[in-house]
């Protein structure tokens, strides 16, 4: 029946769009993605935890993901759904926890609206992508398929009322309140405060300073993030990007540090070569030390179209050994490679 609803939905929205083209056609959008993958494990075992991209031996589904934008005046709209793996249990979010609504056949990527109070201010209120970290969920975000461990340990959403306010046209700031990480609602009332200053300090440079805390249900303490992302277009073929995070939960309960740099050049219009190095720690708690991962990825994107084809090896290393090989022996190292089909439209 729900997705029934949707699809009656999307045809009363394109019907509609048929017959004002000329007034719609300039501010409604849609637009999404599809993608699969092959994956093969040198060690035949699940060792790199890291979202999506998780079967081993497998020609494996992504997700279809689909959304629309809309603005009129000065309100606007997104309303983003996904179906499949990537966009579906391996998004964390399945439904809001009312009884009978926890498994959903479908995932929210999006869900809010805008309203500009002025040219420099707006306001947003919903369900939203995090504003937090470099990549996201949507792999045609992304350069590389498989994702970083920074990535991973992140929210992947944030639902909550924002304000953006454009100081100048280089430096913007946002800051809002917010629930538990990736969830619907918040089963603890909302709980989280959350901040990002923009900064363009020339053409094709970009930094953007992250924070967010507060203590999710159920946590054993309150929590500090603090994150950097930025990237430079170094010219028309090479980029470069940063991201670096520290997550502290108060009272010595552990957290996360990390780093991860991304190099990408494209070669030509239809093919660019890229490779992300990251180290990932998690904090001690107690007893329990942390442990160190360092992660090396290469990745190709190979165009056509609007089909992207992304050939990837990844390695990588861990302090404690925790790795398995075939037989289950302990080990320090693992590697994979994969090949991924992405195709996206608007």
């Amino acid at each position: 029946m729900k997705l029934k609803t949707l699809s009656s939905v999307l045809t009363l929205v394109l019907c509609s769009g048929a017959y004002a083209q000329d007034s719609v056609n300039k501010s409604f959008l849609i637009y999404g993605s599809v993608d699969t993958y092959y994956k093969y494990d040198i060690n035949k075992q699940p060792n790199i935890a890291t979202s999506f991209n998780n079967d081993h031996n497998s020609i494996s589904l992504g997700m279809i993901d689909f959304g629309i934008k809309k603005t009129t005046g000065k309100a606007s709209f997104v309303g983003e759904v996904s179906f499949g793996p990537r966009g579906q249990y391996q998004s964390l979010v399945s439904g809001d926890g009312s009884l009978g609504n926890g498994d959903n056949s479908f995932f929210i990527q999006n869900l809010n609206v805008t309203y500009a109070l002025t040219e420099k201010l707006a306001l947003t209120a919903g369900f939203m992508g995090t504003f937090v970290g470099y990549e996201i969920i949507s792999p045609t975000g992304n350069f590389n398929y498989s994702t970083s461990y920074l990535f991973s340990a992140g929210p992947f959403q944030n639902a909550g009322i924002k304000g953006t306010y454009a100081i100048t046209p280089r430096i913007s700031l946002m800051a809002g309140l917010f629930d538990d990480w990736n969830v619907y609602k918040d089963l603890n009332g909302v709980s989280h405060f959350g901040a990002q200053l923009g900064i363009t300090p020339i053409d094709g440079w970009t930094a953007y300073f992250n924070v967010l805390t507060g203590k999710n249900h159920g946590g054993v303490a309150n929590g500090a993030l603090l994150d950097v992302t930025t990237s430079y277009q170094i010219s028309g073929k090479v980029k470069m990007a940063i991201n670096a995070a520290d997550y502290h939960l108060a009272e010595g309960q552990g957290g996360y540090r990390g780093a991860a740099l991304y190099l990408q050049n494209a070669f030509s219009d239809k093919f660019a070569l890229g490779v992300r190095t990251e180290y990932f720690e998690t904090k001690a708690v107690g007893l329990v030390q942390g442990e160190g991962i360092r992660s090396v990825t290469f990745s190709g994107n190979f165009k056509a179209g609007g089909l992207t084809f992304i050939p990837e090896f990844r390695i990588d290393d861990r302090d404690d050994s925790l790795f398995k090989k075939s037989d289950f022996t302990p080990t320090g190292r693992t590697s994979q490679y994969s090949l991924a089909a992405v195709y996206s439209f608007e």
